[in-house]
């Protein structure tokens, strides 16, 4: 099912994203999860597109098919251009259709400091437009948003206008990065619809459990943090349970705002731990 359809049928649509194990020995491990996740009944998972967008050893396609195929949960493959010839592109969408898989996210991926990258594509809406051309309808183009604005953007409007050429280049729904101040993301919807981006747009929910993950993936994402959550950092950092309870409290909290405010839809970026998930799933479900 191509994934705009699921928005018209309901809302909030609540969808989980997970990653390919580095490594190959890990792969079932990963199903595992995946069977634990789907008691969350989401609907659907997207996979991110495996380390540096090499095609050679990338199993976001076979994990994704996998996916739609065993468990009967609508998939999401992720797609880098970055790193990536047009010849790579073509490849990696003729192995999305011989799979059957209908939905792709199409992104620019992250500039590594000091490695060389490909200048074929510059940015996702040019990894859009080959997806569009390539497949014809075969693929719907999913992207991502920042409610803050992109880290390289100059300013929050000249981000929104980037989307709008997401928008043109096929993209039909946007996911935002991972915030933890809904204020942000409500004036950043704001921005959006003004500027004429009627998409559906999931707001992308990261639940801060471990000590690990404040500096690797609070720091790294770029996103504000307000007083509520600094003050849990601050209370629990060198608590491991305590931080594991109250980061998966948080997260409900801040999903449940959201869906109360019309939201339509949560992306939970479960870290491919389905217990965090389970248990947010779980605080949030009478909500869906």
């Amino acid at each position: 099912m191509k994934i705009p359809a699921i928005y018209k049928q309901k809302k909030p649509v609540f969808s989980l994203e997970i990653f390919p194990p580095k490594r190959k020995t890990n792969r079932e491990s990963l199903y595992d999860t995946v069977a634990q996740l789907a008691e969350c009944e989401p609907d659907f998972i997207s996979v991110t597109y495996g380390a540096g967008g090499n095609i050679a050893d990338n199993s976001t396609c076979e994990i994704a098919a996998n996916i739609k195929k065993n468990y009967g949960i609508e998939t999401v493959a992720h797609l880098t251009c970055v790193n990536s010839t047009r010849e790579d592109v073509q490849e990696m969408i003729s192995r999305f259709q011989d799979a059957d898989i209908e939905n792709v996210m199409a992104l620019r991926g992250d500039i590594v400091p000091g490695e060389d990258i490909r200048r074929e594509f510059r940015h996702a809406n040019e990894l859009a437009i080959e997806i569009q051309r390539t497949s014809g309808d075969d693929l719907n183009i999913l992207g991502a948003c920042y409610p803050e604005g992109h880290y390289q953007s100059d300013s929050l409007d000249s981000d929104i206008q980037n989307l709008k050429y997401k928008i043109g280049a096929g993209v039909r729904v946007l996911i935002t990065q991972l915030f933890f101040d809904n204020s942000a993301f409500y004036d950043f919807l704001d921005r959006a619809r003004g500027a004429g981006i009627t998409v559906p747009i999931s707001a992308g929910i990261m639940p801060i459990v471990k000590a690990s993950q404040i500096e690797k993936t609070v720091q790294l994402s770029g996103a504000s943090l307000p007083h509520d959550f600094t003050a849990m950092i601050s209370q629990y950092e060198f608590d491991p349970k305590g931080l594991y309870e109250a980061g998966t409290q948080y997260a409900i909290r801040q999903i449940r705002d959201l869906i109360e405010h019309g939201v339509d839809g949560i992306h939970l970026y479960t870290m491919n731990d389905p217990n965090v998930a389970i248990r947010v799933w779980e605080g949030i479900r009478d909500l869906l």
